[in-house]
């Protein structure tokens, strides 16, 4: 018996109104074992490289992997992935909640949408069929009234993920938002402006049969015996959520503060704290499926200085990059941002990262009043912020060039605007400091999505997490140089296991190692994979994105940094002087890899990890 696996893909081409399904062979699931290693494969079969990410002919892919559904410890989570209107390049998001163990439970391991509907669709997904239902009634509500209609109207008790305005409007930081008013979003690299190219408002699910899993009695022994030393390791993140940390990241100098050019905030990182939100408006906290942590905070708001909220409370990277990038301290304006973001479905971290690029341009006079549309765009103004994201949902004012990304709205503002858009091949920085943790500046800087601490995880490694099987038996000097280049590749591999696997990183800080996820792979699946087949998995996923990347024209001149990030010194705080030597590392990473000095995978390395027909496929253009 296979376990975990449905083995099903369904597919769904808005263009021509089809539904089909197909069935996956064993081999396939255990070399790309699921999430984004199995989206990787289908992408490099059927997405060129050249394809306009906006046009019916991209992809847009969701993911899930054999331990979701499962008991599986924060296993509720499922990836999408898609070409990246904001980057041009790979585009992955991931999501947690409840909608990937529905659709699991529905009967499908991944959905592939293609084409484009002629006017605003829905799907619904059930254990009884597949439906296209038309959505022009739901078109321009916000995320949260179009999930409450699905979930009570069209399919009670199912769970929905939605786009808002801003996808509507094809804004390049739209998200795809899930569960509601718990607005967990797939929000990076602007995949909630695929969905609307396709004119897809919703995609409900509702599924009632649980996975097969081969050994049940071995995986709930072997959870059970994790489960004391994963609460006790998260008790922070039970307690106070990921924001929870903002004071300690501002203290060692992690904390992006006044776009990225200040080192120290100490009251103001009080000010937005999840200690703070808890003396506050905290209402509550929820969890994802088959989750012991417990991380998302609900919150409430009566009738506040901004407005009523009723929601999801702003996580670690929401409160940074709305708040320290921003110089804002003000937690209502913060909480009630948040929720904005939430209903018109943006991206946070990309928000508060233009907001910030703009007030600086402000500053430097690169905006005027004119093009500011008399807003008043200084440090630290609330008011200002909570503005212009509503501006960005809906694609208007100043709103409308921010929303297609800081790199876009630098490129044309031109001059000195591109000495300080802070980003990646595209994608704005997530909330950590490469200033502060070396490795993070060569995961950025090699990431395949764009500057991202998740395909890495390594600064964890740097501050808390050890990894005897990875060779990590002690954490690692922050500031160091020499290995990191092998060890981000290692843990960018271990980071694509997770993401296919589909489990939350915050494991690492519950003791999870690399074996317990091998562990409980083959309790659920039924195969007896060791940890070099695994890694080897976990490696040829790493390089298939790449090789998507490089047929996009990515090379060793795009895996950098923006200048702002290796010359400019803070003088301040718990990294002052820290600048991270991003060319040693990067040369000790490329021959790790087995990739060349301009960062092509070489043709041993692509033979070694068995994958030239996708290699050959990517390159066809």
């Amino acid at each position: 018996m296979l376990g975990g696996y449905t083995a099903k893909v369904l597919r769904v081409n808005l263009s021509t109104w089809s539904i089909t399904v197909e069935q996956l062979e064993e081999k396939i699931l255990r070399k790309y074992i699921g999430g984004v290693g199995l989206a990787a494969k289908f992408f490099l079969e059927e997405v060129p490289a050249n394809t306009d990410p906006l046009s019916p002919d991209n992809m847009l892919i969701f993911a899930t992997g054999p331990l979701v559904g499962t008991a599986v410890p924060t296993s509720g989570r499922h990836a999408v992935v898609a070409k990246s209107p904001l980057t041009g390049i790979w585009g992955e998001s991931d999501a947690g909640g409840y909608w990937g163990k529905e659709l699991k439970w529905a009967g499908y391991d991944m959905l592939l949408i293609s084409g484009r509907a002629l006017y605003p669709v829905y799907l619904l997904i059930t254990n009884e069929g597949v439906r296209i239902e038309d959505a022009s009634h739901l078109w321009g509500k916000d995320t949260f009234e179009t999930s409450e209609f699905l979930t009570k109207e069209a399919v009670p008790g199912g769970v929905a993920a939605v786009i808002g305005p801003a996808g509507e409007k094809q804004v390049k930081l739209a998200a795809i938002m899930h569960d509601g008013k718990h607005g967990r979003a797939a929000g990076r690299a602007g995949l909630g402006a695929v969905m609307g190219s396709k004119n897809l408002k919703a995609i409900v699910v509702k599924g009632d049969q649980p996975n097969l899993i081969a050994g049940r009695r071995e995986l709930s022994e072997s959870i059970r015996s994790k489960m004391k030393q994963i609460r006790e390791g998260t008790t922070a993140l039970q307690k106070f959520g990921t924001s929870g940390s903002v004071p300690g990241i501002e203290k060692v100098g992690d904390l992006p503060i006044r776009n990225w050019r200040d080192g120290a905030w100490t009251e103001g990182a009080l000010n937005i704290s999840g200690q703070k939100l808890a003396e506050t408006f905290l209402s509550g906290n929820y969890r994802c499926h088959s989750c012991p942590i417990g991380c998302g905070r609900e919150v409430k708001i009566g009738e506040g200085r901004f407005g009523a909220v009723d929601g999801a409370g702003p996580e670690y990277e929401t409160v940074a990059s709305l708040g320290s990038l921003c110089l804002v301290d003000n937690l209502e304006a913060i909480v009630y941002a948040n929720e904005l973001c939430n209903r018109l479905g943006i991206d946070t971290i990309s928000a508060g990262s233009a907001i910030a690029f703009a007030m600086e341009a402000y500053e430097r006079g690169l905006i005027g009043k004119e093009e500011a549309g008399g807003l008043n765009l200084e440090w630290g103004r609330a008011e200002t912020m909570v503005e212009l994201i509503r501006q960005i949902g809906n694609a208007e004012g100043l709103g409308a060039v921010l929303g297609n990304g800081v790199r876009a709205a630098a490129e044309k503002m031109g001059g000195t605007a591109l000495e300080f858009s802070i980003h990646v091949k595209g994608l704005e920085f997530p909330a950590h400091d490469p200033r502060a943790y070396n490795s993070l500046a060569l995961t950025y800087a090699t990431s395949s999505r764009g500057a991202c601490h998740l395909q890495g995880f390594s600064h964890s490694f740097e501050k808390a997490v050890t990894m005897p099987q990875l060779g990590y038996t002690e954490i690692q000097d922050r500031f160091a140089i020499e290995g990191k280049g092998a060890m981000t590749a290692k843990l960018q591999d271990l980071c694509c296991l997770f993401d296919s696997l589909k489990a939350c990183k915050f494991l690492l800080f519950g003791g999870v190692k690399v074996e317990h996820l091998l562990e409980w792979l083959n309790y659920v699946v039924g195969w007896d994979m060791d940890l070099s087949e695994f890694m080897l998995a976990g490696e040829r996923i790493s390089n298939l994105k790449r090789i998507y990347n490089n047929a996009c024209g990515i090379s060793r001149k795009d895996d950098t940094l923006p200048p702002r990030i290796l010359t400019h010194k803070r003088r301040t705080g718990g990294a002052a002087e820290n600048l991270p030597h991003l060319g040693m590392m990067l040369s000790e990473y490329y021959q790790f890899r087995g990739w060349d000095d301009e960062g092509f995978p070489t043709i041993e390395k692509i033979r070694q990890l068995g994958i030239e027909e996708l290699f050959n496929k990517a390159n066809a253009q």
